[in-house]
């Protein structure tokens, strides 16, 4: 029986360097691998460049095209003194959780009357800067927890 089971290793070990060899991608052409290898994440999970703060706060002040308003004019200074209560507040609230926000205003998957418009014109730096820039703001956000005890 150990002549049979040393027979069919090298054959098992064969089979599972195909299969295995099978399910990975293609080789990358010359050159790419090493290009690969120093292409670090320098963006947030919303795939958008690091955000800066000092341009984001100047933006949240620049009235748009679209409205001819800005988002301190609807979100309040800080992002947390909406004019309308139906509009969220931002302040304080997580950086990519706006980044991608935004980025459904600008492609018409999220739609809004205000919002869609203002945000087609926005770059992808300019989402990351009102990103980072409201998200920095002191939060006026409350959670239910402890609510019911």
């Amino acid at each position: 029986m150990t002549i049979r089971t040393f027979a069919i290793a090298p054959a098992l070990a064969a089979a599972l360097v195909l299969a295995l060899s099978a399910c990975s991608g293609p080789e990358a052409p010359a050159g790419h691998a090493e290009a690969a290898a120093h292409e670090a994440p320098t963006s947030s999970s919303a795939g958008l460049p690091d955000g800066n703060l000092a341009s984001g706060e100047k933006l949240a002040s620049t009235k748009g095209e679209a409205t001819g308003q800005s988002c301190v004019d609807c979100h309040g200074a800080n992002g947390t003194a909406p004019i309308d209560p139906s509009y969220p507040i931002i302040g304080g609230q997580y950086a990519d959780y706006l980044a991608h926000a935004l980025q459904a205003y600008r492609s018409g998957v999220r739609e809004h009357a205000l919002m869609s418009s203002q945000a087609k014109a926005l770059t992808d730096q300019q989402i990351a800067d009102l990103s980072v820039y409201f998200s920095q703001r002191e939060s006026e956000l409350v959670t239910l927890q402890g609510s019911h005890d």
